[in-house]
């Protein structure tokens, strides 16, 4: 009975302190024009790209950690390259995974595209997570020529066209 009455009081505390979760990743594209280079920083929770690397590639992956695998760059770079697309004036580009950094509970990974002499048309697929979270959306911020723009994708929505003249 002791139990009971001490149940019955505790459950409104913990009937409203339910965790909600949030699945976002920003993703900063920057058109370095004197450079040739579009520099992309995307920001990713940690335990978010950990769960999809463990479903994807190894399941006793561990992420951040003092042993991490030497192969977690591996799995990154080619996850990245299946769900991060880039179209630049109409053509399929490649990002190069450049590296990592982990900051508290976020991972920065570091991709470039060189070699881009101009941009008339850019088109960004950011399906990074959509499969795995069904809250996923990714932030997409952008600085090409001196425009800003930015979006938000979603399962719905993965991609996003800008153009020049």
């Amino acid at each position: 009975m002791k139990q009971l009455i001490i149940g019955l009081v505790l459950l409104p505390f913990f009937a409203f302190t339910v965790v909600h979760k949030f699945y976002v990743s920003v993703t900063q594209i920057n058109y370095i024009e004197d450079k040739q280079s579009v520099q992309i920083t995307s920001r990713i929770f940690i335990d978010d790209m950990e769960n999809v690397l463990r479903d994807r590639y190894d399941e006793s992956l561990t992420l951040a950690g003092k042993d991490e695998p030497k192969t977690v760059d591996d799995f990154i770079e080619k996850y990245l390259k299946e769900k991060f697309l880039i179209k630049i004036n109409g053509e399929n580009v490649q990002a190069h995974f450049l590296g990592k950094e982990y900051d508290a509970d976020i991972m920065r990974c570091y991709l470039e595209v060189e070699s881009v002499k101009s941009i008339k048309a850019f088109e960004v697929s950011n399906q990074v997570l959509l499969d795995f979270y069904e809250d996923q959306q990714n932030i997409i911020k952008t600085n090409i020529y001196s425009k800003q723009k930015s979006a938000v994708l979603s399962k719905k929505n993965h991609s996003l066209m800008l153009k020049f003249n």
